[in-house]
C-alpha cells in the first residue's frame, strides 16, 4: 500500500475535481470549494515550438511556486481529493491536457500514484513525469529517498501543508464519515483505511513549512496515536526532484533515468515506472 494512495471504499468516493479555477489576475471565475484545483494563465514560456505548462497535484503548489515566473509558465493544479480514488485521476488529468489546444511540453507533477495515472495519453503533447512511486517521492527529492524511507520506516502516512489544508487527513476525514455515515460505519471505514500505518509524518521544503503546520499536523498525530498507536515525527523534504522538472524544458537529452518522457501519440505505462533501468523515452 502506497502511503498516500489508498484502497477506495464507499463512503470514500471523490465526488470529482472540484476547486476554484483563477484568472491570469488570480480572481476566482468558477469557485468550487477549496479543494486545490486552480488555474493560472499568463504568457507562456515556449521550448522550440511548443508551450510549457505545468500539470501538478496542488500538494506541489507551496514547492513549486517559488521556482516559477507565473507569467513565464502555464500552471494547472489539481484536486489533492484525487488521491482518494486513483481511478478518477487520468480521467481528470486527460481532461485538462485535451483542453490544452496548442501542442505543449507538459510538466507532471505526479508519480505513478496507485496506478492513477497509468492510461494517459499524450496525443498532440509531450509529456515529463517524474518516475516515483507517488507524489511523496517528489517531496522527498526523488525516488530513492522515498524507497530509503519506506525501508527504514515502512507503514508511514505523510502529512503536508496541503493535504491539512484540504482537510484529506485521518482525523478530518474520520469527522466527515461520522457526520455522513454514523460512528459505526466511520469506525469501520477508517480501521480499514488506516490499521496498518505505524507513523504518521508530517513532510515540508523547510522548517518554517514544518512549523506553519505543525499544530494542526500533531492534533492529527494524537488522534492517530489514541486511535491505532501510530507515532508522531517530522522531516524536511527537498525541491531537488522538482527543480529538475521544472528545468527539464532546457534540459530534455539529459534528464536521465528519474523522469519519463512520453512522445506525442504515446500512453502512459505502469512498466515505466516499476523498471528504473530502462531508457526514459516512452510511447
Amino acid at each position: 500500500m502506497a502511503p498516500r494512495d489508498r484502497p477506495e471504499t464507499d463512503a470514500g468516493q471523490v465526488e470529482g475535481a472540484s476547486g476554484s479555477i483563477e484568472g491570469a489576475d488570480g480572481s476566482a471565475r468558477k469557485p468550487k470549494g477549496d479543494t486545490g484545483f486552480s488555474r493560472h494563465s499568463g504568457d507562456v514560456a515556449k521550448v522550440g515550438d511548443m508551450k510549457v505548462v505545468l500539470l501538478a497535484c496542488a500538494v506541489m503548489r507551496d514547492l513549486v511556486q517559488p521556482h516559477l515566473d507565473d507569467a513565464a509558465v502555464d500552471t494547472i493544479y489539481m484536486d489533492f481529493g484525487l488521491h482518494e480514488t486513483p481511478k478518477l485521476m487520468a480521467p481528470a488529468l486527460q481532461e485538462e491536457l485535451d483542453a490544452i489546444e496548442e501542442p505543449s511540453l507538459v510538466l507532471v507533477g505526479y508519480g505513478l500514484c496507485g496506478t492513477g495515472i497509468v492510461g494517459l495519453e499524450a496525443r498532440r503533447h509531450t509529456l515529463v513525469i517524474p518516475r516515483t512511486h507517488d507524489c511523496i517521492a517528489i517531496l522527498l527529492g526523488s525516488h530513492s529517498e522515498y524507497m530509503k524511507a519506506i525501508g527504514e520506516n515502512p507503514g508511514t502516512y505523510y502529512l503536508t501543508k496541503g493535504w491539512l489544508e484540504a482537510g484529506t487527513d485521518p482525523l478530518a476525514e474520520y469527522e466527515g464519515y461520522v457526520e455522513r455515515y454514523g460512528e459505526k460505519t466511520a469506525d469501520m471505514v477508517m480501521d480499514t483505511m488506516y490499521r496498518n500505518y505505524t507513523k504518521i509524518c508530517l513532510v515540508s521544503h523547510s522548517e518554517e513549512g514544518l512549523a506553519a503546520s505543525r499544530e494542526r499536523a500533531q492534533a492529527v498525530g494524537a488522534f492517530c496515536k489514541e486511535r491505532w498507536g501510530m507515532e508522531y515525527t517530522e522531516r524536511v523534504g527537498s525541491d531537488a526532484l522538482v527543480t529538475k522538472l521544472l528545468n527539464a524544458p532546457r534540459q530534455l537529452d539529459l534528464l536521465g533515468d528519474e523522469f519519463v518522457v512520453i512522445a506525442p501519440g504515446g500512453r502512459v505505462a505502469m512498466d515505466q515506472f516499476l523498471d528504473f533501468g530502462t531508457p526514459t523515452a516512452a510511447s
